[in-house]
């Protein structure tokens, strides 16, 4: 496959949509020193402007208070206090670290839930409608007061506040959809009562769900609605809610007969007994989440949209989470759909994670970009490639080859990212890409690699044995060793004509600079 660039393509403003923001996982972790340091990192080498985490009003956030928790007898729950100061304390060190809130509103105060029984997760999540929706909204404007006071109106006003998690998955809402459209024309009421120019948006569904139905549903009963949110896992189709209830459901009961057989394991195994990646077993297009933020905008009816989390699996524990798979599927996923969409937020920046629980092992295929000692993977390298790209994009003719190509342009000359993704990460020969550029004599061309020797921490930590518990000295170590290196790449220059050649195994980064 050959890539020419003549200098008389198009070219455009490069849109860095994935700096937006970055997920992250409940409130609680928010309180931890390691924590804020990783977060403070991600913004710094990676230019990322937010983050996002579930769970603010949950019960180990302490916001809503009653006697009832410490004397479980009769009446005691009449005895209560609300207070904000958890959710103050997480988000000053937010701030702390450079970044901004992407406010999501979740979940229920137990106190104010329909059903108190209804509960997701491992942190015991009430993710049931609320009983009395007068009682919601005199706390939403009084947390919305909070943080006025506290953080002041210029700074709250450059804020998100997003409606709940995933309400069209009855891991995280117990409603109907009718429930949730209630719940956030309450919600968004609510604030805009205290500052209307405050910006509210949803329904932060899974599955690219429910966007057109909440515009339509806004605009009929003239609910504020500022912008639009959803979420796109490779394997999640459009909208298509009961297909993916039904696959979970086959995919664990698949799981159960593999655990009956096998002798037993690490937490980690079992885990990954249990839960398959759809995007390596069933056969999903490449551009799956490109056709859907496609079609999600024109849902949107020109309201600005947020894809606030996204990434290859929706499961944690997938074994090549932690491999330059989900390296490759970012870099195509980012130039894909960009110009699309307004912002995104991969899921998630940390290992320091916990939905069932906190993973023990230093990769052990969680979501995040980094791992619990801040080992930096190969997709956080993958976006530290891509801050290194300049600001004009060239439109380089887009072909169906195996490895493509994003070409760029800054002051310094040009740059060329080459990805070559395979979601099912198949043992394939190598593949050969000719790369030929009409431009003056380049000063130095380089080149930095993400493959099997490059940016790749897992095959050091497996050479050390896979440790359980890693010394914070040998977790360095790794990170080090790990990094990216600009190295000299081979070309050739005659009559004008620069040629290069790159050589990609499956889903391998590479980032050549050529400096004028």
């Amino acid at each position: 496959m050959t890539y020419v660039i003549t200098g008389k393509e198009k070219r455009h403003i490069f849109d860095r949509h994935y700096q937006f923001c970055v997920g992250s996982g409940h409130a609680p972790l928010a309180l931890r020193t390691d924590y804020v340091a990783q977060l403070k990192r991600v913004h710094e080498e990676l230019g990322i402007e937010r983050v996002r985490f579930h769970g603010i009003f949950d019960e180990d956030m302490k916001v809503v208070l009653h006697l009832k928790s410490y004397l479980p007898m009769p009446g005691m729950e009449k005895f209560r206090d609300v207070s904000f100061n958890q959710i103050g304390l997480a988000y000053d060190n937010v701030l702390s670290a450079g970044m901004r809130p992407l406010v999501e509103l979740s979940f229920m105060p137990a106190l104010f839930a329909r059903n108190k029984k209804q509960l997701g997760f491992s942190y015991k999540a009430s993710i049931s409608p609320p009983k009395d929706y007068g009682e919601w909204e005199g706390f939403v404007k009084k947390f919305i007061r909070f943080l006025l006071d506290r953080y002041g109106k210029e700074e709250v006003e450059q804020w998100y506040f997003e409606v709940w998690n995933e309400p069209n998955i009855g891991t995280f809402f117990s409603g109907t959809q009718e429930d949730y459209f209630k719940l956030y024309a309450h919600t968004a009421r609510a604030i805009k009562s205290v500052d209307r120019t405050l910006r509210v948006g949803g329904p932060a569904t899974a599955t690219n769900s429910w966007v057109k139905e909440l515009v339509d549903y806004c605009r009929a009963h003239r609910v504020p609605i500022d912008f639009c949110s959803t979420h796109q896992y490779m394997g999640e189709p459009l909208g298509h809610d009961a297909g993916m209830m039904k696959g979970l459901v086959k995919a664990v009961c698949g799981g159960m007969k593999k655990i009956r057989k096998h002798p037993g394991g690490s937490i980690n195994e079992g885990i990954r007994l249990m839960f398959e990646d759809s995007s390596e077993t069933r056969d999903f297009p490449e551009t799956l989440f490109s056709d859907n933020v496609k079609a999600v905008k024109e849902q949107a009816g020109g309201l600005p949209l947020f894809y606030t989390e996204w990434n290859a699996a929706s499961c944690c524990g997938a074994p090549h989470n932690d491999t330059r798979k989900l390296a490759a599927n970012a870099v195509k996923n980012i130039l894909d759909v960009e110009g699309h969409l307004q912002g995104s937020s991969i899921w998630c920046f940390s290992d320091i994670f916990e939905e069932s629980f906190l993973f023990p092992q230093e990769f052990s295929g969680n979501f995040g970009l980094l791992t619990i000692h801040g080992i930096r993977k190969p997709v956080y390298h993958a976006f530290a490639l891509l801050r290194q790209v300049g600001d004009t994009r060239i439109e380089v003719q887009a072909e169906k080859n195996e490895i493509e190509l994003g070409a760029f342009e800054n002051e310094e000359g040009l740059q060329l990212l080459l990805y070559r993704l395979d979601l099912k990460c198949r043992r394939l020969p190598v593949k050969t890409a000719e790369i030929e550029i009409l431009c003056d004599a380049p000063k130095r061309v380089t080149v930095q690699k993400i493959d099997e020797d490059h940016g790749n921490p897992l095959k050091l930590w497996q050479k050390m044995g896979s440790p359980m518990d890693m010394k914070p000295a040998d977790a360095a170590r790794i990170d080090e060793a790990a990094s990216l290196a600009e190295e000299e790449q081979p070309y050739t220059y005659k009559d004008g004509r620069l040629h290069m050649t790159a050589v990609l195994g499956v889903n391998d980064v590479h980032l050549i600079k050529i400096y004028r």
